[in-house]
């Protein structure tokens, strides 16, 4: 008999640069994140995923790994994660590790043997090495443009100081991509998976999980003009209804959405499903249900559920979902998308607001004014909320999220209302797209400042001494974690509280059905005396014993009866104010 833990689990994701340091070296470290594994049960989690803590130079905050079986120093030695993870299972939290297949650091002793070796190598072969075009081979073997802005092709020099092949990089140019029809890379990472699981991990997060095949021959591509994926800013809330339901979301509102969808090359190739397939059978080897959860930036919402059939990974983000605005009408139509789409194929959809990649959805929710530069917020972008304002809209979104059926992920410091940091210091930024877009594009920086605990604190806690990675703001007094715990009204106490009612309702294993304000408010005078509501703002579903109604409207709307479980800011009377959603007992 399984539990199946991971298709109800809220997940917390943790960020171990920023989470806290136990060393004053300015750096967060696993010897940290054990120091608040208590604060971790206290808040109801099930699980936690650690962002990349292995060997590194750093150079994309560690999802540029120079060697996959190891702690890097920055963060400790494997002997401080063993004693993390034990410590989770001894508190019932399981742990799920980041991994990253697409490619690895240059500074990999498989890289630095590929370029020390001649064209048509073996030690090439693990890699995407081509020569280039044009006469001299002087021009790039295609137009492929990476992620974080450029080219996604850098020359090396031969041994004989000749400039000489190219290799592909859709990250930065220290982040090689790996070529996975070499049988030797498959193996390679079949014993990656088995290190982790051997030291009692309970699953991976995989990294760019739609990459890794290519298509062949790698022909040109022209992307379309940038969207949201990759983390953009996303999430406007001014424009169109329309614009705002089928543009943000991400799926049609109608006809059914397609099964198929043309893109690039580099992405979602149906390769990368017999990858998956040869994971999970190597996964089910192994006792206590050990999970694979898609990084697949992939559209449409029946595409992602391919990486999540039964004999593939368990779980796959719901990207649609976090794009998705503030919007009654965006919110049912993606809701419905996931639950239909990853219902088709026996997997439950995940909800995610925030990560380590966008901009975080106190801030996001509320801006009014789109955001040309792709990768983050700064001091150039424009219609960004007062904190207040962003944070209250985020309180809704959330407690709309944790009361759906599923799985739910949320990003550290989100429990505490943190907003993106915008006015960082340009000598501070260290993400790979402000210097490879010298500084056009912001980058992701700005939700990855290290997390306040005391207020009155160096640091606001995060480490007793140095100087923390990334400056933290003043706005961090207010929001650190021993100013909210005892606070019945703080963001903290919300979540707690949510998360406390979704396990004793047992929302994650419900179903969701939904239900009319109008048809609410019936109930409680004869039809004909009924008020009427302009209910197109409202979003209001019963999920078993609850019923959740969400107001994404300017203005107040009638609050049904019932006894109120859980409102995600103060009520008025009996009217639910804008930006507000409550839980009430069926």
């Amino acid at each position: 008999m399984t539990s199946e833990w991971w298709r109800t689990a809220t997940i917390y994701q943790i960020y171990p640069r920023s989470f806290a340091d136990s060393n004053g070296d300015g750096m967060g470290d696993l010897a940290g994140i054990t120091a608040h594994l208590s604060d971790l049960q206290e808040l109801g989690i099930d699980a936690i995923w650690l962002s990349p803590f292995y060997t590194s130079p750093q150079r994309d905050a560690g999802y540029d790994v120079a060697d996959y079986c190891d702690v890097d120093p920055l963060f400790g030695t494997l002997a401080d994660f063993d004693a993390m993870r034990a410590e989770a299972h001894a508190r019932g939290i399981r742990v799920i590790v980041d991994l990253v297949p697409n490619h690895s650091s240059s500074e990999h002793v498989w890289f630095q043997a590929a370029l020390a070796a001649e064209p048509g190598s073996a030690e090439r072969g693990r890699y995407l090495f081509r020569d280039g075009r044009g006469p001299a081979g002087d021009e790039p073997p295609n137009n492929w443009e990476s992620v974080f802005g450029g080219p996604a092709w850098t020359r090396v020099v031969e041994a004989d100081g000749t400039p000489g092949q190219w290799y592909l990089h859709l990250f930065d140019s220290s982040q090689p991509d790996f070529d996975w029809t070499n049988e030797e890379v498959r193996e390679e990472f079949r014993r990656i998976l088995r290190f982790w699981l051997d030291r009692g991990v309970d699953g991976f997060r995989v990294d760019v999980a739609h990459g890794m095949i290519k298509a062949d021959g790698l022909p040109d591509y022209t992307p379309p003009a940038e969207g949201g994926s990759m983390g953009g800013a996303g999430g406007v809330a001014d424009g169109s209804e329309e614009a705002l339901v089928e543009g943000a979301v991400g799926v049609a509102l109608e006809p059914a959405i397609s099964d198929e969808a043309d893109g690039a090359p580099y992405w979602a190739q149906d390769g990368v499903h017999e990858i998956y397939r040869d994971w999970r059978a190597l996964l089910d080897e192994y006792p206590g249900e050990r999970i694979l959860a898609a990084e697949a930036w992939v559209d449409p919402l029946p595409r992602v559920a391919k990486w999540v059939r039964p004999d593939e990974m368990h779980q796959a983000f719901n990207f649609a979902y976090l794009e998705t605005p503030w919007n009654a009408r965006a919110l049912r139509t993606v809701v419905d998308a996931s639950l239909a789409a990853f219902g088709a194929v026996g997997a439950p959809s995940t909800w995610v607001l925030s990560n380590h990649d966008v901009v975080r959805h106190a801030t996001r929710l509320s801006v009014t004014e789109p955001n040309p530069q792709g990768h983050g917020l700064g001091p150039r972008s424009k219609g960004i909320p007062e904190y207040e304002t962003g944070v209250h809209r985020a309180r809704a979104a959330t407690a709309f999220m944790l009361a759906l059926p599923g799985s739910s992920y949320l990003y550290q410091g989100e429990e505490l209302g943190l907003p993106e940091v915008i006015d960082l210091p340009d000598e501070a930024r260290q993400d790979p797209t402000w210097f490879r877009t010298n500084g056009e594009r912001y980058g992701r920086d700005g939700c990855r400042v290290p997390l306040p605990w005391t207020a009155d604190a160096a640091n606001y806690g995060f480490g007793a001494t140095g100087t923390p990675w990334l400056p933290q703001p003043e706005l961090w007094s207010r929001l650190a974690r021993d100013v909210q715990r005892d606070d019945p009204s703080s963001t903290l106490a919300l979540y707690r509280d949510a998360l406390r009612l979704r396990r004793e309702h047992a929302v994650g294993a419900g179903a969701l059905e939904w239900l009319e304000l109008d048809a609410l408010l019936a109930h409680e005078a004869d039809a004909a005396d009924a008020p009427a509501v302009d209910a197109s703002s409202v979003a209001a579903f019963r999920n078993g014993d609850v019923i959740v109604v969400a107001n994404t409207g300017s203005g107040s709307v009638p609050l049904p009866a019932g006894v109120v479980l859980l409102a995600s800011g103060p009520l008025d009377g009996d009217a639910l104010p804008a930006d507000t959603t409550v839980w009430i007992s069926a």
